[in-house]
């Protein structure tokens, strides 16, 4: 019993010698980062930088180029010169939003640095709403919004923007926007995001903190509706949720929505088919939410685009907002056990599928708006149409372009919900072609010989596109790269 005391007491004291000395060894702990407090209206992220200064070092790292060709589909930059067009790459797109601001400059948008920027640099029509498209840009628009009631929506975008003051008018998303300056926890800080979680029945005041991980994104990665009055001023900004709930807001009631009020809730005039449309942007919450597999896993917007990272001895939340493409793939090997290269293999093939998709009811949407166009000018000619027909034609047809719309302005190119997204683009595809059949009835019927093989003339709108138009000329015919057409309509020579 002695020697067993004797041993235990001698093991005691070499353990206590190794930690000793090992603590004597390594580096001295970190300092904690020292708070400070920060007063109200404070934008200025340098100054919340000075409580998080890791944070906020990595937030500044939203304007380094990312590199090129990590994503196959969201491209990045070489430098501030390099910026792809969405409307080369998807030319239908080009005769679809042809009346609209998107229809003459749609590029890839850059990291949140960039915000502001991206809307200065960019074509004038795209800013004719006013002062309401700062809304999910700028820190400063829900004071905007609050000072200036009603005509912060339509002032000119400008003179909203002049209201900034100048240090900060290129200033994108920052602190501010998602943290309380006094505790610094999540806060949503616009307004129609409080508004539209009544919509689905959640109570703003009840969110748990991974729900808020979500919800911050959700204050502008999704899509809004600008109410316009008889003369086309916008009148306000909100979420068209109603009739959906936490988990199922749906492409179909959000069409609801858009066709409940048209005059009240349609932004923009299309071209070639003389509609007045409603318009989707940047749906990702909405996508996301829906039953997605990572959302059914509870998997949070920030898990994935904000992922913890150790800086030294710390361990933060990267503040560098990006896909986890162009951050090697990092987000995702925490949880799953397979290589990065295996996963994004996966991405890109749930990616490739969409993009067929996607070019299959766009070139669909595409060819009915053409014979839309041929119906009009019939009309016009003073042929008369079968009106049952051609209002079901026409109801088909926007519920395609919606549904097309909802997908092109989503940025995970299917990624987030890959089972939503094909069941969106297989309803867009079915109805297009429904549509384009009832509308060749319709012009039968009036005496109109509609083409086998519908010209889309892309050309024409590719070419036509502000001050930025495309090398090739005028009279030459863009070609559907995919052939994605010929599948659509017969060879001319089943026509006759």
């Amino acid at each position: 019993m002695k020697l067993q005391k004797t041993f235990v007491a001698k093991a005691i004291m070499v353990v206590l010698g190794v930690v000793l000395m090992l603590g004597a060894c390594s580096p001295p702990k970190s300092e904690p980062v020292k708070t400070v407090t920060i007063p109200d209206d404070v934008y200025d992220p340098a100054i919340w930088g000075i409580a998080f200064p890791l944070e906020y070092d990595y937030w500044r790292k939203t304007k380094d180029p990312k590199p090129v060709g990590q994503s196959k589909y969201k491209k990045g930059y070489d430098t501030d010169l390099v910026i792809y067009d969405k409307l080369s790459e998807y030319p239908y797109l080009a005769l679809l939003y042809h009346g609209w601001g998107f229809g003459i400059e749609y590029n890839e948008s850059r990291g949140h640095h960039y915000m502001i920027i991206d809307q200065l640099e960019i074509d004038p029509s795209r800013l004719k709403p006013g002062g309401v498209c700062l809304s999910c840009k700028s820190p400063y628009a829900p004071k905007l919004e609050k000072e200036l009631g009603p005509a912060y929506y339509s002032m000119p975008y400008v003179d909203a923007h002049a209201k900034i003051p100048e240090q900060f008018q290129k200033l994108g998303a920052a602190c501010s926007d998602c943290h309380d300056n006094k505790t610094m926890a999540l806060k949503i800080s616009h307004p129609a995001l409080n508004g539209a979680l009544k919509f689905i029945g959640k109570d703003p005041a009840q969110l748990t903190r991974q729900e808020m991980r979500s919800l911050m994104c959700a204050q502008c990665h999704v899509t809004y509706v600008i109410p316009r009055d008889k003369d086309m001023k916008p009148t306000g900004l909100f979420f068209p949720w109603q009739g959906s709930k936490e988990g199922d807001i749906s492409m179909e009631n959000m069409i609801k929505v858009f066709k409940s009020d048209p005059g009240k809730y349609g932004e923009w005039v299309q071209a070639v088919t003389g509609f007045k449309l409603s318009y989707i942007r940047h749906p990702e919450y909405e996508f996301f939410s829906r039953g997605g597999t990572h959302w059914n896993a509870g998997v949070s917007c920030a898990d994935c685009h904000m992922p913890y990272i150790r800086v030294g001895a710390n361990k933060i939340s990267d503040h560098d907002v990006t896909s986890p493409l162009k951050a090697d793939m990092k987000a995702c090997t925490q949880c799953h056990a397979q290589s990065a290269q295996w996963l994004k293999d996966r991405v890109f093939a749930i990616q490739d599928r969409t993009v067929s998709e996607m070019s299959r009811a766009g070139y669909a949407a595409a060819v009915t708006a053409k014979l839309f166009e041929m119906a009009h000018k019939a009309q016009k000619e003073g042929k008369n149409l079968d009106q049952d027909l051609y209002d079901k034609a026409k109801d088909l047809y926007l519920e395609a372009f919606y549904r097309l719309n909802y997908i092109a302005a989503e940025n995970s190119v299917g990624f987030h919900n890959p089972t939503e997204g094909m069941r969106i683009l297989g309803d867009a595809i079915a109805m297009a072609t429904k549509s384009e059949a009832l509308l060749r009835q319709v012009l039968t019927k009036a005496g109109v010989e509609a083409p086998a093989y519908v010209n889309l003339e892309l050309a024409k709108y590719l070419n036509k596109r502000g001050v930025k138009p495309l090398n090739f000329k005028p009279d030459q015919e863009f070609k559907d790269p995919y052939g994605i057409q010929d599948m659509l309509t017969p060879p001319a020579s089943l026509g006759k």
